[in-house]
């Protein structure tokens, strides 16, 4: 298939280009280290639990919800980079397939993210964290569809935008009230009800509780499946959209 050969091709070059200077997979982790080991240790009587390692299964899932957030949202900045340099102007004049462009740009996203939780999943093995390998890999799950929604949403707005200097505000403003209202830092519980009303409409807060619940164990949660249907239909449409304006700019 066609669509599936150029993916590949344009991921083994994401990937290259990726592995020639792994150095921004660390630092792309770097922050979400510090607030594990530096944050974390705080949570537990402001979480009111009675041990540290069921403070680290509240606070990691949230941690690596963020991650997949913010990773994917600024990966607008790099094909901004390329549009500069003239890579997307070039490939006008190949066959390959636009959606191509795309979803192979998006799963080496998707990747980079992957080895990043993975990173901090074994740190945190450290502080006593246990989670069940099957739970985790569909946490994981969870994660990449994140990653490729705000990856391809981040590319499509970066092709409208076409400047960094617009993309940092405009990004930071969406980022920003997806992190205070989806409990990502603390649970939501404890929160006003009007506050928990609003957080009910943010699609991350689901998707937050879901990745807790995998990580408690709790395969039967609503909130897994929940969280999971809701984040794939949203992956579709950011991927769907993020294509036509790959279709629309590289013509």
């Amino acid at each position: 298939m066609k669509l599936a050969r150029d993916t590949w091709l344009i991921f083994q070059r994401q990937i290259q280009l990726l592995l020639r200077n792994p150095v921004w997979v660390f630092v792309g982790v770097f922050q979400p280290v510090m607030y594990l080991l530096l944050f974390a240790p705080l949570l537990k009587p402001a979480l009111r639990v009675s041990t540290q390692a069921e403070a680290y299964k509240i606070f990691v899932p949230g941690l690596l919800v963020l991650l997949a957030i913010f990773g994917g949202l600024f990966q607008g900045f790099g094909l901004i980079a390329e549009l500069r340099a003239g890579v997307i102007e070039r490939s006008r004049v190949t066959p390959v397939s636009r959606l191509a462009l795309l979803l192979g740009r998006s799963l080496r996203d998707v990747v980079s993210l992957i080895a990043q939780a993975v990173i901090i999943t074994l740190l945190a093995l450290l502080f006593d964290l246990r989670v069940f390998i099957g739970y985790l890999l569909l946490a994981y799950l969870m994660l990449a569809l994140i990653a490729l929604m705000t990856s391809a949403v981040s590319y499509g707005v970066a092709l409208k935008v076409k400047s960094e200097d617009a993309l940092a505000p405009l990004m930071n403003t969406v980022a920003q009230p997806v992190l205070l209202l989806s409990g990502i830092l603390l649970p939501l519980m404890y929160a006003p009800g009007w506050l928990q009303g609003v957080a009910d409409w943010n699609p991350f807060s689901w998707a937050v509780d879901g990745t807790r619940a995998l990580f408690a164990g709790d395969l039967a949660n609503d909130k897994v499946w929940q969280g999971l249907t809701i984040i794939a239909v949203l992956a579709v449409a950011g991927v769907v959209w993020a294509a036509r304006q790959f279709a629309r700019s590289v013509r």
